[in-house]
């Protein structure tokens, strides 16, 4: 079963997925939040790519939320909105829901972008589904090394 990997800002919804296998994790689409952050249609839109791809041949057997902190470690003002939005996902699918940390993933997700688009539009418009990707990489990277992988 795959894993879908979620970077939630405030102005766009980055995506990704891993493989059958949950070992690679590749950018999937932004959604953009047209209403912004206080898009109730928000959840809808995720829940409706999360059904789309549960109807595959390879499903979903889990979903991995970016959660934004500081260096340090402790939350930033983000990081409510994130688990509200966590708590809204767990309330309406039955796929089970993980956070994961973020921080610095878009940093990494706009230098690995930046090694093959020199065009800044270009490496924007693909970001938040690369951040995604990064944020879901490490998941599965830490869920290989607790299994001994």
């Amino acid at each position: 079963m795959r894993v879908l990997g979620i970077d939630l800002g405030r102005r766009r919804i980055g995506l990704a997925v891993s493989d059958a296998s949950g070992t690679l994790a590749r950018p999937l689409t932004t959604l953009t939040r047209d209403g912004g952050e206080s898009d109730p249609a928000t959840i809808d839109r995720v829940l409706a790519e999360i059904a789309r791809l549960a109807a595959e041949d390879d499903g979903v057997g889990g979903i991995v939320v970016g959660v934004p902190g500081h260096l340090d470690g402790s939350p930033t003002e983000e990081t409510a909105r994130v688990a509200a939005f966590m708590d809204a996902l767990r309330t309406r699918t039955s796929i089970p829901v993980s956070g994961q940390d973020e921080r610095l993933s878009s940093r990494e997700a706009e230098s690995r972008l930046a090694i093959r688009e020199r065009d800044w539009k270009k490496r924007k418009a693909r970001l938040d589904a690369a951040a995604a990707a990064v944020i879901l990489q490490d998941y599965l990277d830490g869920q290989a090394r607790r299994a001994g992988r």
